[in-house]
């Protein structure tokens, strides 16, 4: 049977006034000059897509200091490797950042920049001969913070803040693991055995690291428990920060905390599979509001902390 063709001369068309649009000239940004402010500059930004849920977020985080509720800020290394810890740390200090956690690259590049104020090797050059990761200090070093703190029952973060601080380290003061410890605000390290170059030293203990990372599992747990009505941002950790997230929030209302209504944000350059699930999707599903801002790290979150001061005023 021969189909019949279409006829677009018989389409129907309709008054615009009677059609839904998504964006009306209220949302669109406005240009600046020079010398504006930043709240100029955030009020400017057109009010859809990311800029919309930046300055939602931002809303956030201001009301939960606000009314006294947790902000948790979850990472991988690399904001550290970008030049964020100065940022991370005055916000730590300002009481906006709660509870900080993350992987064990992340006290491995906050570790090396607060000793040498400097870190992120270039690994291709030593990985032919087989150098990369053999700074005899950060193994020794840290490696000695794991068994301090399988030896006194406390975290690898808790006591990898104090000895920064103990010790003079010289940049102890951009170390968000040597302020949060000033600054009494709980600091985990959640360490992948093997994954981390301190592992391939002659100091490693994996028994040390276990127990010192269990014992931060169990310190995050605790302060996941505790997140209803707050905030908890993931920021640059594709894979173990979200894993180790949703284990802890899982094993939180298990023991009985109601966490619930709160906002799980997810910042990276890049959109993966673990942060949206198992930070901003399934745990917001029966209340809360997930985030998602991709971006790069070092523009993304120095422009959040900014928006967040602003509405704190």
């Amino acid at each position: 049977m021969k189909p019949k063709r279409l006829d677009p001369s018989r389409a129907k068309t309709y008054k615009l006034a009677t059609l839904s649009r998504k964006v009306t000239r209220a949302e669109l940004a406005r240009p600046l000059e020079a010398g504006a402010s930043v709240a100029e500059f955030l009020a400017a930004l057109p009010d859809v897509l990311a800029a919309r849920d930046l300055r939602d977020l931002a809303r956030r985080v201001a009301r939960a200091r606000r009314r006294g509720r947790l902000v948790l800020l979850q990472m991988g290394a690399h904001p550290l490797k970008v030049g964020l810890g100065p940022v991370i740390c005055a916000l730590i200090r300002d009481g906006i950042i709660g509870a900080i956690a993350g992987n064990g690259a992340t006290l491995i590049h906050d570790f090396e920049l607060a000793y040498a104020g400097r870190t992120s090797e270039d690994v291709a050059a030593g990985l032919g001969d087989g150098s990369f990761g053999m700074a005899e200090e950060t193994g020794a070093i840290l490696n000695e913070f794991a068994a301090l703190a399988r030896g006194e029952g406390c975290g690898y973060g808790e006591i990898a803040g104090r000895e920064m601080l103990r010790r003079k380290f010289r940049f102890a003061d951009s170390s968000i693991f040597a302020t949060a410890y000033k600054c009494g605000v709980p600091a985990t390290v959640h360490v992948a055995l093997g994954a981390d170059i301190i592992h391939m030293h002659p100091h490693a203990d994996g028994s040390a690291i276990g127990a010192a990372t269990m014992a931060d599992f169990h310190r995050f747990a605790d302060a996941v428990g505790r997140l209803s009505d707050g905030v908890v941002i993931n920021l640059g950790s594709a894979v173990l920060m979200p894993e180790v997230f949703m284990k802890a929030l899982n094993l939180a209302r298990n023991l009985g905390c109601k966490v619930e209504r709160f906002t799980a944000a997810d910042m990276d350059f890049v959109r993966h599979y673990r942060p949206a699930m198992n930070v901003v999707s399934r745990p917001t599903q029966n209340g809360g509001r997930g985030i998602m801002l991709t971006g790069h790290h070092e523009i993304m979150f120095p422009l959040l902390a900014m928006a967040i001061r602003e509405e704190l005023g």
